[in-house]
């Protein structure tokens, strides 16, 4: 599989230079004469390459627009560009950097499956570049579309498991988990409850990643992702539009796995918890029923409404594991709703915090790296639409609310960390739609704002 490593490199003697092209008025001689050739006219992600007279490529041209250039522009270079090596030349720190980390995740390709892969472009890091960081950030995103785009057969419980002892073990970091019917006397009911119907070997489980937590002078950052190797529906079953990409239901847990990667990496000066409820939404003999009364680790009990919204349920259990560590900080990244696609689309993932300030940092590192967030509310007047008759909360929010991501968002909210600040993502972890730099397929969203938010909100030195 591609590493970062792959695709940025150190330095290169035959790398060709990718150039800006804000217009093409400074454009001269063959370079303007080939321009208007292939109507070319410096628009934003447009890419021209420029023959020499030789007829083989001498240099590239990329369009920059009038309002200036887009964070994550560059990501169509990697699959404009021929495979070869290149280089940025003519732009500003800031725009080679952007460009830089933008070329990374454009050149991501998931490959396992195929026979044979072909060469690719390869990019000369440019100066002043923090060279490991970028890498880092890349392969953070690299390991969540992995995971994601990976069939369900070859990600299940044991093999999420399996990624999040490879991260905990490259940092130093523990980790325990509790499977199968040991969930019950460790009291995780809910993940038992949703996963307890799948093959033996995909038996449910809660992961947990600790990470400096002897650093009593440190802050605790929670994180917390709902791993659904595979969603069925259960008894509620999906159509088979619904269920065609359900290997993707793992997502959140993918997404938290890859910011703990960075947060470790960097060395953030934080102690660090990593939840993952990992299981399988199958359909047997055992599966949980519409009309069930679950319990909870925090004490609560759900009833049932639908089997296809068991997201809620087995982070109902992470979200009370967090809290019992008191942290400063809870993030929850999951691909919960549909109904957030309906509101934001694919592209859009909504964000849910009351804590205003959270919020505000969390928008700002998004617009800073070009990852986009969008903050919904937690409408209390939809409170009562995941309250019961015969338990106290519901899965499945009464029709009347209607707002179906608002309405998880704040059956969440009831088991959240009553300590710090909390943020729940709803992602969608997957690009619908294939263009230039976005193949389609899995994708990380979130991760690089809410890292970049913590680094700023906790400075190393």
């Amino acid at each position: 599989m591609i590493a970062a490593a792959d695709v940025l490199i150190p330095a290169s003697d035959a790398a060709l230079p990718v150039r800006p092209a804000r217009g093409v008025d400074g454009l001269g001689g063959m370079a303007a004469a080939w321009a208007a050739a292939n109507d070319f006219g410096g628009k934003p992600s447009q890419v021209l390459i420029v023959p020499g007279t030789d007829g083989k490529p001498d240099h590239a041209l990329m369009g920059v627009g009038e309002k200036g250039l887009d964070p994550m522009a560059g990501r169509c270079l990697a699959a404009k560009l021929p495979a070869a090596d290149w280089r940025l030349e003519g732009w500003s720190d800031e725009e080679a950097h952007a460009l830089t980390l933008a070329f990374l995740l454009g050149a991501y390709q998931f490959d396992r499956y195929k026979a044979k892969s072909g060469p690719r472009p390869r990019l000369v890091a440019p100066a002043a570049l923090d060279l490991d960081a970028t890498r880092a950030i890349a392969d953070a995103c690299f390991r969540v579309r992995r995971m994601v785009d990976t069939p369900a057969a070859d990600m299940g419980p044991a093999e999420i498991e399996a990624e999040a002892r490879e991260v905990a073990k490259v940092h130093g970091a523990s980790v325990e988990v509790t499977t199968g019917d040991a969930l019950l006397k460790a009291n995780y009911p809910a993940v038992h409850a949703v996963g307890r119907a799948a093959a033996p070997h995909r038996a449910p489980r809660l992961i947990e990643i600790g990470w400096n937590l002897d650093a009593a002078d440190r802050p605790l950052v929670a994180l917390v992702g709902k791993g659904v190797a595979f969603d069925s529906g259960g008894l509620d079953i999906k159509p088979a539009a619904g269920m065609r990409n359900m290997k993707k239901d793992m997502g959140g847990a993918a997404h938290v796995l890859g910011l703990a990667q960075l947060i470790m990496g960097a060395d953030l000066p934080v102690r660090l918890v990593v939840l993952v409820a990992a299981v399988e939404n199958a359909i047997s003999a055992d599966a949980f029923r519409p009309g069930d009364v679950l319990q909870t680790r925090k004490g609560l009990t759900v009833e049932v409404g639908n089997t296809d919204a068991e997201g809620r349920l087995i982070l109902s259990d992470a979200l009370a594991r967090a809290g019992e560590h008191r942290p400063d900080l809870t993030l929850d990244f999951a691909t919960l709703t549909g109904a957030a696609r309906v509101a934001l689309g694919p592209e859009l993932p909504p964000l849910y915090t009351d804590d205003e300030t959270l919020a505000a940092d969390l928008l700002a590192a998004s617009a800073r790296v070009g990852d986009p967030l969008w903050r919904m509310p937690l409408w209390p007047g939809y409170r009562t639409s995941v309250e019961a008759e015969i338990a106290d909360l519901r899965n499945d929010s009464a029709a009347w609310a209607q707002a179906g991501s608002v309405t998880a968002a704040l059956f969440l909210q009831r088991f959240a960390p009553d300590t710090g600040a909390w943020a729940h993502l709803d992602v969608f972890a997957w690009n619908p739609r294939a263009r230039p730099g976005w193949p389609e397929g899995g994708e990380a969203q979130g991760i690089r704002a809410a890292f970049d938010m913590m680094r700023c909100r906790f400075p190393q030195g």
